[in-house]
């Protein structure tokens, strides 16, 4: 196994597995999702249906208990409703505090976990999503290309020199994320990223409101709406 994909199901994830499977090919990539108590499990089955569309190698992990006294709105156990603006909008009201979203140093317990299932694998690298919109205003410091390079120090060094991380789009944006996944052909029609866990996206959470504009940006429809799917047949 040459590479461990953290995997949530949505689009900057999936777009991190078309890429290791491009580079690798899929027997050689492992995607992991976490729950971590999330107010549902959407993504999961948009994970699962997506690692078995790529033939890769598919692990769960749950880590909800780390999270169970944390007020986060995504977690199932808060008392916060889920913000309907866009994360500029949210950072005015936080005064450059994270977003009421932002799962407390979630990325860096999953980066951590990763690493020693990466390792037990024999995995070379870990990819993760991480892209520089979310990291904008310190809206998710856990995605910010300082954090990555913190992280990918300490699981090199850990790691006894074994094991790195890419976070690809780290300097991108999600228009060029999704710019980059139509052109690989990812099956975004197989993704979920609302923040709720309705029949269809809300599409006024945040994250639907981000994904919208990647997709208008590059002039495309969101399959996962009812646009064209863009995804390879196998």
């Amino acid at each position: 196994m040459k590479a461990l994909v953290l995997f949530s199901g949505g689009v900057d994830s999936t777009t991190c597995l078309g890429l290791a499977v491009e580079k690798y090919g899929a027997d050689q990539v492992l995607a992991l999702s976490v729950y971590y108590g999330q107010k549902h499990k959407k993504e999961m089955e948009a994970a699962e249906k997506i690692a078995k569309h790529y033939g890769v190698l598919w692990k769960q992990l749950d880590l909800a208990l780390i999270f169970a006294d944390s007020n986060c709105s995504l977690l199932s156990g808060s008392t916060e409703e889920i913000p309907k603006e866009s994360y500029a909008q949210q950072l005015e009201h936080t005064g450059g505090s994270p977003v009421s979203t932002y799962v407390p140093f979630r990325n860096g317990l999953f980066l951590s976990s990763a690493a020693s299932i990466a390792l037990s694998h024999g995995c070379e690298v870990i990819y993760y999503g991480a892209h520089s919109d979310d990291a904008a205003g310190n809206a998710y410091p856990d995605c910010s290309s300082a954090f990555n390079d913190a992280m990918n120090q300490a699981i090199y060094l850990g790691s006894g020199n074994q094991l790195h991380i890419e976070a690809p789009f780290v300097n991108w944006t999600k228009a060029q994320v999704v710019k980059k996944g139509l052109e690989l052909g990812v099956p975004y029609g197989l993704t979920w990223s609302c923040y709720e866990g309705g029949e269809t996206p809300c599409g006024t959470c945040g994250t639907c409101r981000d994904r919208a504009a990647a997709f208008a940006a590059n002039g495309v429809a969101d399959p996962a709406l009812g646009g064209e799917s863009f995804g390879r047949t196998k």
